[in-house]
């Protein structure tokens, strides 16, 4: 499949790091935390050395996220997740010269909150898409969604040639926000951040058009408990154990070993500081792009590994040929596909 057009967004809203950790001192959420926690925060978000400058918060303040109730944040994807993707969808539409009303299937994937219908149906309605465009979410994927996502479109285009697929990766982490005294907990209020990504798919294109394929997956269930979502009275509460790193490490360097051609950089999910390095030692290659998006918008789940794409191709390196992209998290999982022109 050929990859018409690609676009990101974020909220507006962006707040430093020193920000997010002056906020959470004036919200009163140090008082929850034991004094070895408290301490934690303030080493990740303050020390300078976690890969991250900034992040964007689809909320007007950041400080009273940390106190929010379940219906709050459940209230707050509801509202903002739509309205992202929307945002994101309507500039990829814009810069491939299509009008929604040409779009024939919808993939939508998210982790981060849940609707029903899903966020694929209030897409179509903000946008006009037609009454017979194919809808479909992906759910419960985690970080790793966006490479399955497109799998699933590569798939319905091999089966409607001509077809125009629009594919949205949209998470909304400030409404997954939860604090207590597990480090997990913790190191997860200091990497995320909320983003949405967007693409234009088609079966046929100009010659040097970047084409995608070469799928790959691998699942390990047994380390599922290492890192997942949790239902918590009414929250989501990211479970995320200090041996991921070196799981996506060992995970991606088995799928690199499946690779069809050798490719002349490598896009990676942005987990976080630590991820990064793990994977730069297992693979070949000095991840910019990724330590880039980790930089300026911490770990937006599954959306990174396309803002890492977006970064290389608005680049527009000469010599670029062959891009291996990978997406890794909840399952445990991970995911893998090559571009190529």
């Amino acid at each position: 499949m050929h990859l018409r057009s690609l676009a990101t967004a974020v909220p507006p809203r962006s707040f430093s790091q020193q920000e997010c950790w002056e906020a959470f001192q004036r919200a009163g959420s140090l008082g929850a935390l034991r004094p070895r926690s408290a301490a934690l925060v303030e080493k990740v978000l303050t020390a300078g050395n976690a890969g991250i400058e900034r992040r964007n918060f689809a909320v007007e303040e950041i400080g009273p996220v940390f106190s929010r109730g379940a219906q709050a944040l459940n209230e707050s994807f509801e509202r903002e997740a739509p309205a992202l993707a929307t945002t994101s969808l309507a500039r990829a539409l814009e810069r491939g010269g299509l009008a929604p009303a040409q779009v024939d299937a919808l993939f939508v994937c998210t982790c981060t909150g849940y609707l029903c219908p899903g966020v694929s149906s209030h897409l179509a309605e903000r946008l006009g898409l037609r009454g017979d465009t194919y809808l479909a979410d992906l759910v419960g994927l985690g970080c790793g969604a966006a490479i399955p996502m497109l799998r699933a479109a590569h798939g319905f285009l091999a089966a409607n040639p001509g077809a125009v697929v629009a594919t949205v990766a949209v998470e909304i982490c400030s409404a997954a926000f939860f604090l207590n005294d597990d480090p997990g907990v913790l190191i997860s209020l200091c990497l995320f951040g909320d983003g949405a990504a967007a693409a234009i798919w088609t079966t046929d294109g100009r010659p040097d058009d970047w084409q995608a394929g070469g799928f790959t997956t691998l699942h390990r269930p047994e380390e599922r408990e290492k890192i997942r979502f949790v239902n918590d009275a009414g929250k989501l509460r990211n479970q995320l154990h200090r041996a991921v790193p070196g799981l996506a490490a060992e995970a991606v360097a088995d799928l690199f070993a499946m690779r069809q051609g050798e490719p002349d950089q490598v896009i990676a999910h942005s987990g976080g500081r630590d991820v990064v390095e793990a994977l730069e030692a297992a693979l070949p290659f000095h991840l910019a792009e990724t330590r880039g998006v980790l930089r300026d918008h911490g770990n937006m789940s599954s959306p990174a590994v396309l803002f890492a794409l977006e970064r290389r191709l608005a680049a527009n390196h000469p010599h670029d040929r062959r891009l291996w992209l990978t997406a890794f998290g909840a399952g445990f999982a991970a995911h893998a596909c090559e571009l190529w022109r």
